[in-house]
């Protein structure tokens, strides 16, 4: 079975083609940089490696160019999009809807659309990618796999917020967690490879979405994000945490109404509000050259994470490992030392040598002192939700 998985971010589409459920990937590849200039496009196969640099305005634009991309007569992988038979879909709230993978119908995306609140940088590109996969794969099953459901696990201390409790219980207004396929995917890789019980695993998923999980015996116990996609680390737009008595002041001092506090929130802070990048590669490029308020931007950065690492270690009593995944994670040797520098009162020590090496596998950094692990593990968001999705049209 031909199932197609699509990954809309918020910047971002990566796409894998697997036949399952041998887990044999097909093609794969990744549009970045989607609504600025110089959107990069990469396609590989197991003959052909594709890079171009384009401008890619809109997720739908990114769609279109991977769907030629497959089915060109030169490079593509398919002679029909008949032969997928399913198309698996990254959807990052489910609220309280949605717990588990699913096959997509209009109340599904009616539901998804209702939750375009609580994630405007995501659901919106997630569902705009479901309505062209159902134009351009019309006979494929479409497939929402959420980044919610990992996270279902979060005991009611962590995830319920002090207001008054008819929120919760009438309003389901809690603490989500998103990433949880990523999260998932790296956790069950670091077990495998620590192979122990009772571990206690800190994941960083660094993208321009950035979130961390505390995982005890393989298990969700508390999370960065929250109700919505926003809170905790500093990210590519959004600010991570502010004092909540800031957005009543930009509004009733200011004159800012709660639409534009939202889009400065989401779309105009973290990194990008910091530096004016919002790609923390031109962020790192223009601190190398001596730029200051990049280069607090990346103490800033650094600083939040750790303060999130001390919290997660206290509130598990211990930690056996963190894990560094997603674009950042995996390829930013300066922010992994930023992050692990002057931790070694927490037992966490980075091999400066090895993390200097640029890396494309799983790759364990740790000092040889280092009584926690340090790992960097690429994650492999398409595999898990073409996993799930194969499960779900296996047991219909």
């Amino acid at each position: 079975m031909k199932i197609l998985v699509i990954n809309s971010g918020s910047s971002s589409i990566k796409y894998q083609l697997f036949v399952m459920p041998v887990q044999q990937v097909i093609c794969s590849g990744v549009i970045e940089r989607i609504g600025l200039e110089n959107s990069k496009v990469r396609y590989k196969t197991e003959k052909e490696s594709i890079e171009e640099i384009t401008d890619i305005k809109n997720h739908k634009e990114g769609l279109e160019k991977v769907v030629k991309l497959l089915l060109d007569t030169k490079v593509g992988v398919i002679s029909s999009t008949d032969e997928i038979m399913a198309v698996g879909h990254r959807v990052v709230h489910g609220g309280s809807s949605f717990t588990e993978t699913i096959e997509v119908t209009q109340e599904v995306k009616n539901k998804i659309k209702d939750l375009f609140p609580l994630a405007p940088l995501h659901n919106p590109a997630n569902l705009e990618g479901v309505n062209v996969a159902e134009d351009i794969f019309n006979k494929a099953k479409q497939i929402a796999v959420f980044d919610t459901s990992f996270h279902q696990t979060i005991p009611t201390k962590a995830y319920k917020y002090a207001i008054p409790n008819e929120f919760l219980e009438n309003e389901n207004i809690r603490l989500y967690g998103f990433h949880g396929t990523s999260h998932k995917y790296v956790s069950e890789q670091a077990i495998q490879y620590l192979n122990k019980e009772n571990l206690k695993i800190i994941t960083i998923h660094l993208g321009n979405g950035c979130s961390m999980t505390a995982i005890k015996d393989g298990r969700s116990v508390d999370h960065s994000l929250g109700f919505g996609p926003a809170t905790g680390l500093i990210m590519g737009t959004r600010s991570g945490d502010v004092d909540h008595s800031l957005i009543f002041h930009l509004i009733d001092s200011l004159g800012y109404t709660s639409e534009e506090v939202n889009k400065m929130l989401h779309k105009e802070s973290g990194m990008y509000g910091l530096t004016g990048y919002s790609d923390l590669r031109d962020i790192e490029d223009a601190a190398d050259k001596g730029d200051d308020l990049c280069k607090l931007a990346l103490e800033m950065n650094a600083y939040r994470i750790k303060k999130y690492i001390g919290s997660y270690l206290a509130a598990m009593n211990g930690l056996d490992a963190i894990v560094f995944t997603a674009g950042i994670g995996e390829n930013s040797q300066k922010m992994r030392e930023l992050i692990c520098k002057d931790m070694d009162g927490l037992g966490i020590s980075l091999d400066e040598k090895i993390n200097d090496q640029r890396v494309s596998e799983f790759t364990d950094m740790s000092a040889k002192d280092s009584k926690v692990k340090v790992l960097v593990i690429p994650t492999n968001e398409e595999l898990e939700i073409a996993r799930q999705s194969f499960e779900l049209l296996e047991n219909k």
